[in-house]
């Protein structure tokens, strides 16, 4: 795979999309979107250069009616190639074998239904931009705007997270600026947003994803499943 040359940690999101578009020749390119506000801000300027970029959206069966709504209406309204990561299971087979796993093991319930179905659906890419930023926990501190990782597959690909060096306030700016349509559940008080179940409203002060997982963990995996070189 090419690399990108130029110092891509002095570069301003808006370039490094252009940078990493002319690398590819715009192939190859995918975004993982959560829906919240990071993503839609790193989708935003992908489509700028790549309208048709394919987001990757990971269909839990958890996930707040709210956020589900919001996909949907944003997958229509911005004509998004939106890709729904599946797990192999079905909620209801899922939970007839294992019960309420994210209450008893979280972990392995999000290896099955979030990081399984996402190694899965990056095969086919070589450059995978995500709203990743520093600022959003004391595991992300250390990001790179680009990383090298391998899937379990062996697949070798670009980790792309142009947002890396961006605060929250800077977020919600340039989300305000072009108009943006706002998540209804970042006016109850959620400040990161998972499954409905693992989700909570964090305490005033308290770390964005604080509030996630009762506090017992900060990353459900798909971003730490993958090796980074």
């Amino acid at each position: 795979m090419s690399t990108v040359s130029v110092d891509v940690e002095s570069l301003q999101a808006e370039e490094l999309v252009a940078e990493i578009v002319r690398e590819s020749h715009g192939e190859s390119v995918c975004l993982t979107s959560s829906f919240q506000t990071e993503d839609m801000v790193v989708l935003h300027l992908l489509r700028k250069q790549l309208p048709h970029v394919p987001v990757i959206f990971l269909e839990t069966g958890y996930h707040f009616p709210a956020l589900i709504e919001y996909r949907d209406r944003l997958a229509q309204e911005w004509d998004l190639n939106l890709i729904n990561a599946m797990p192999r299971t079905t909620l209801a087979e899922h939970e007839k074998e294992f019960g309420l796993l994210h209450i008893v093991e979280p972990t392995k319930c999000c290896q099955i239904r979030k990081v399984e179905p996402l190694m899965r659906s990056l095969e086919p890419y070589s450059w995978w931009f995500t709203g990743l930023r520093r600022e959003q926990s004391p595991t992300r501190a250390g990001l790179k705007k680009i990383e090298d990782h391998k899937l379990p597959t062996g697949k070798q690909m670009k980790k792309i997270s142009i947002l890396a060096d961006w605060d929250w306030a800077r977020v919600e700016a340039y989300a305000q600026e072009h108009g943006i349509p706002r998540l209804s559940l970042y006016d109850q008080g959620y400040t990161s947003i998972g499954c409905e179940p693992c989700t909570a409203i964090p305490a005033a002060g308290a770390d964005a994803r604080s509030g996630r997982w009762g506090g017992k963990k900060l990353e459900c995996g798909i971003h730490t499943f993958s090796e980074k070189e």
